[in-house]
């Protein structure tokens, strides 16, 4: 909004209220004093109107002519004519009204509507009222009422309200010429002054604008008044001449910056093959918390090469380099299209995990279908190894899911974004427990319970691993189940369920039942082994079922 219009906005109701409000206190004076001796003067021809209504109604009743119709006819004529000598203008009206609301009489002709009529009844309930307004015949009218009860009847002695409150309309009309005049001088005069002062300012605008569009900062403000303007001009003057030697200081500043992100941009697509993008960007924004330490929830991932040691010895360096390169390639391409990153490389072995830099909702399912990719993509590996004449590999996955620290650790000259603590010790343990179940993958509960409802699971075993006193389930989890390993993993579990309460004839039921879906599976063949000892060599009471490994 422009300055000029602000001051209009701030001066005009300056001016325009007290003539507003002293139209509007004159007003309302005018019409109370209006209202008051109108009142008055109405109320006088009231009490006459009244008393003479007495007088002809005794004077039938000291002639003992009340009963007599023409009599009081006549006294109710004289009334009527009475009531029409109190008449001053053509727009009074006196009139009386019976109990129904009909008239009796009018000094002038009106017709009345069923909601007027309605109107007068409810009057004449009231009997005696102060002051009215109600409409009669279409017209709004101001008065009072009298009951006069001989005759039962309600006078009404009323003055049309547009004539009443004339003199207070000609008020409100010679407020709102005095309002519309002072608002056209006001704004004439406002508008002449603003456009005298505002001058310097706009030659200011017209400067600036002048910049902006060609970047001349040699462009100076005119200094017409020797005032604050006058000031603020000289002063942008000096302001532009310390711009202009400040921008040739920056066209400097910026050649120095494209040679140096053009450096930078090339250091990044080097380190981009050590440390992953995710961990660049945070360590670019945030080079201050590098060696910080930072508390997260995310999944780890181990994956080991069985038996690498002899496959090694089978093969020259040059090939065992150019396989585990081949090997490194696919898996790390499946880690990192699901958002995992891949912490490190320890000999055959690869660590990664999923959850940081950026938490995503779904991590420890990532890590889970991960490793089930992994598993297919190691069989068109494995292809290839044997048409190259190389021996296959074949892997382990343990994967856990819980709290850990995170960050960059290390020194000022070598440094690792990594994680550690007692959950990735744990991941690294189930890596090694596919051994021992001849599963290749093993997942701790924590990863179980994030994604059953999306990924098929099955419990393993009850564990204790090596250096951990709490137990922990694990379970082994499949892309996808058909029909026969459906009905094979039902049995599965029933039999479970038997074993872990100690019936272990059901277990072996269940666990041979299950075997004919699932022919080759290590873990019916297990639970068929234990159950079977138990059976000869019962466990002591207090077995609970969890089995306690001593290696790692």
């Amino acid at each position: 909004m422009r300055i000029r219009y602000k001051l209009l906005l701030v001066v005009i109701p300056l001016i325009i209220a007290p003539i507003a409000i002293g139209g509007i206190s004159s007003s309302l004076s005018t019409r109370n004093a209006i209202t008051e001796i109108a009142r008055e003067a109405i109320q006088f021809k009231a009490e006459e109107l009244q008393k003479y209504a007495a007088s002809q109604w005794n004077l039938l009743l000291e002639n003992n002519l009340e009963q007599k119709d023409e009599y009081v006819e006549a006294a109710e004529n004289s009334i009527k004519r009475y009531a029409a000598g109190l008449i001053r203008s053509q727009t009074e009206l006196f009139a009386a009204a019976g109990p129904d609301g009909r008239l009796k009489f009018s000094t002038a002709e009106i017709e009345l509507s069923g909601e007027e009529q309605e109107q007068l009844v409810e009057l004449y309930r009231q009997e005696n009222s102060d002051w009215l307004h109600f409409s009669l015949g279409g017209i709004e009218r101001v008065g009072q009422t009298v009951s006069f009860e001989p005759l039962e009847w309600m006078f009404l002695l009323t003055e049309r309200e547009s004539t009443f409150y004339e003199v207070v309309r000609d008020i409100n009309r010679r407020t709102v010429i005095i309002l519309f005049s002072v608002l056209l001088i006001s704004v004439a005069l406002i508008s002449l002054f603003t456009r005298i002062l505002l001058q310097p300012l706009q030659h200011m605008n017209d400067v600036i604008t002048g910049i902006i569009h060609s970047g001349d900062l040699s462009r100076r403000v005119p200094l017409q008044y020797r005032d604050e303007i006058g000031d603020l001009g000289y002063r942008f003057n000096i302001m532009t001449e310390k711009l202009q030697e400040a921008y040739d200081q920056i066209k400097r500043y910026a050649y120095r910056a494209v040679v140096a992100r053009t450096q930078e941009r090339k250091v990044r697509n080097i380190f981009q093959k050590y440390v992953p993008l995710d961990v660049l960007e945070e360590v670019h924004d945030n080079p201050e918390s590098m060696l910080k330490g930072d508390k997260r929830e995310l999944a780890v991932l181990f994956s080991d090469i069985r038996g690498f040691t002899t496959i090694s010895e089978s093969l020259s360096p040059e090939d065992t380099v150019e396989s585990l390169n081949r090997f490194f390639s696919v898996m790390v391409e499946i880690i990192m299209d699901h958002d995992g990153i891949v912490d490190k490389y320890i000999g055959d072995a690869i660590m990664a995990f999923f959850g940081a830099p950026v938490k995503h909702k779904n991590d420890p399912e990532q890590a889970t279908r991960v490793a089930l990719k992994m598993i297919e993509a190691l069989e068109q590996f494995n292809r290839s190894q044997v048409e190259l004449g190389k021996p296959e590999f074949e892997i382990g996955i343990g994967i856990n899911y819980g709290d850990v620290t995170i960050g960059n650790i290390g020194s000022e000259r070598k440094m690792d974004y990594t994680v550690v603590g007692d959950m990735v010790n744990l991941a690294s343990r189930l890596e090694g427990l596919t051994k021992v179940y001849h599963k290749p993958i093993l997942l701790s509960n924590s990863v179980a319970k994030g994604v059953y409802k999306k990924i098929p699971c099955r419990l393993v075993d009850r564990v204790r691993v090596k250096g951990k006193l709490q137990d922990t389930s694990i379970y082994t989890p499949a892309l996808v189940l058909t029909p026969d390993e459906k009905k094979g993993w039902k049995l599965y579990n029933e039999g479970l369920r038997h074993y872990y309460t100690r019936d272990f004839e059901k277990t072996l039921k269940y666990m041979q039942a299950a075997g004919k879906y699932l022919p080759d599976d290590s873990l019916i063949t297990l639970y068929k082994q234990r159950a079977s000892g138990f059976m000869q060599t019962p466990p002591p009471a207090d077995w609970d079922g969890i089995v306690s490994l001593a290696e790692k």
